[in-house]
């Protein structure tokens, strides 16, 4: 699908702006309700404390209520426990769009988004809205024997929510966009990757790192102010004209003895406390390197698990690395050679697991096999279901893992479908990507079908 062009640079895209402009009129509408107390206030019920009030009155918009003294800092230990079983679905549908494999939260109601068909889209939660953005293309023509695409596999935002990191139209490249209106900045296309980048992580606002199945990893020096000059329209085609960067190192993933060819970074996940970068090969091992100006590699360990190890994710306030693969998802404390927290199975059919992330001590873990699983870390236990479905019933567990199952998103029944998979009644999905929007208490979840061959997509919002 080729994407739409726009035709100027200092015009934001319509949902763009009119999410920025809501975003706006919530800030001024905060400020305003916040100014000085009256000599007398009229008596009210006491707010209850409790967690679900709480997420009602957030739901239906009582900004004007005021807030329980110190509960927010309370709220969000309890939170990450037990906001999973309060999650319900409201599935969004994309078209056509086929498997989306990356995605991040950009403000309170827009996700932007990365597909196997190499769109790059943002998709409005509250109205379904989906806007386009044009992709970055390399300068010069393709290779005479370039390889089709495999889409837009990574998409990560700077600390400060300024740039985004992304791939471009040739996925062997990066590409830099200015948020939040989303215009292209720079591409990093030449003495790069040779082959896809599977992974991003920036280790600063401006220092970015990524990860290709060429088996290098390519550190990106981006300098808005740099570029802000070199950045222009062309009026008559309404074309954008951007930087094009070369990586300020590039390192070599070690070969195993086992596997040399197999070297292909798949994730990345970066320690802002250690200033530590954490890579995962295909070939089944971790890779520990310090980022600084250049990367200087430290350790690499090999994994209990090394079938599709393609997901990774590091918790800052446990100095943990979580790597999932087929069947399970390990840990990994670099500074401990004994691994005190057994690993975990998934127990999902052999699916693999597909995504994952921290949050405080919980991991939350996307299976090839449509489900969501929740971990606590510190108790080394999943998540279980409640015994009552009552939110004010008394504690006790029905003893049952919890698992939110996601709907069944759309499949195109093409020829392939009907002669492999026609007697299939449903199909689940492969949960690809999922990201939280904690101050929301929202979850977005997206994916696809996970047989490479077939078409389709699932994207939903759970709150």
């Amino acid at each position: 699908m080729a994407p739409q062009q726009t035709g100027s640079r200092k015009r934001k895209a319509p949902a763009l702006q009119e999410a920025a402009a809501g975003s706006s009129s919530q800030v001024s509408a905060a400020v305003d309700g916040d100014g000085p107390l009256p000599l007398k206030k009229p008596k009210r019920p006491a707010a209850p404390r409790s967690l679900v009030n709480y997420l009602k009155g957030r739901e239906v918009g009582a900004r004007g209520r005021a807030r329980l003294p110190g509960f927010d800092g309370e709220l969000r230990g309890f939170a990450v426990r037990k906001l999973p079983e309060l999650l319900r679905e409201r599935e969004l549908p994309l078209g056509t769009l086929n498997k989306v494999f990356a995605s991040q939260w950009l403000n309170a109601r827009q996700v932007v988004c990365g597909t196997k068909c190499n769109t790059l889209f943002v998709v409005d939660v509250q109205s379904g809205q989906i806007t386009r953005i044009p992709l970055m293309r390399d300068r010069g023509p393709p290779p005479a024997r370039a390889q089709p695409g495999c889409g837009i596999h990574a998409i990560q935002l700077n600390p400060s929510k300024t740039l985004l990191a992304t791939g471009g139209e040739n996925p062997n490249s990066l590409a830099i966009y200015q948020l939040p209106t989303l215009d292209p900045m720079c591409l990093g296309d030449r003495h790069g990757h040779k082959d896809w980048i599977f992974a991003i992580a920036w280790m600063s606002d401006t220092v970015a790192v990524s990860g290709s199945r060429d088996g290098t990893l390519a550190l990106w020096k981006i300098d808005p102010d740099i570029f802000q000059g070199s950045i222009a329209w062309h009026s008559d085609a309404g074309l954008p004209v951007y930087a094009h960067i070369r990586p300020r190192d590039v390192e070599n993933i070690p070969r195993a003895s086992t596997n040399p060819s197999n070297r292909k970074v798949r994730a990345l996940a970066f320690s802002a406390k250690n200033q530590e970068l954490g890579a995962v090969s295909l070939d089944g091992y971790f890779h520990l390197w310090k980022a600084r100006s250049t990367l200087s590699r430290l350790l690499s360990i090999r994994l209990p698990y090394c079938r599709e190890n393609v997901c990774l994710t590091y918790c800052d306030e446990l100095s943990l690395y979580a790597v999932g693969s087929q069947s399970h998802v390990s840990f990994l404390d670099p500074r401990q050679r004994q691994q005190n927290i057994r690993p975990l199975c998934s127990r999902e059919g052999g699916t693999g697991v597909r995504s994952l992330s921290f949050y405080e001590h919980i991991v939350t873990v996307g299976t090839g096999h449509g489900s969501l699983l929740f971990y606590d870390v510190r108790a080394q236990k999943f998540l279980e279901e409640r015994a009552s479905a009552s939110p004010y019933s008394s504690p006790g567990h029905a003893g049952r893992k919890l698992k939110l199952t996601c709907g069944r998103g759309w499949l195109n029944h093409d020829d392939l479908w009907v002669n492999y998979f026609g007697g299939i009644g449903e199909f689940p999905n492969a949960l690809y990507t999922h990201c939280y929007n904690w101050p929301e208490m929202k979850l977005f979840v997206a994916g696809g079908p996970l047989p490479s061959g077939l078409h389709g997509n699932y994207a939903g919002l759970w709150s």
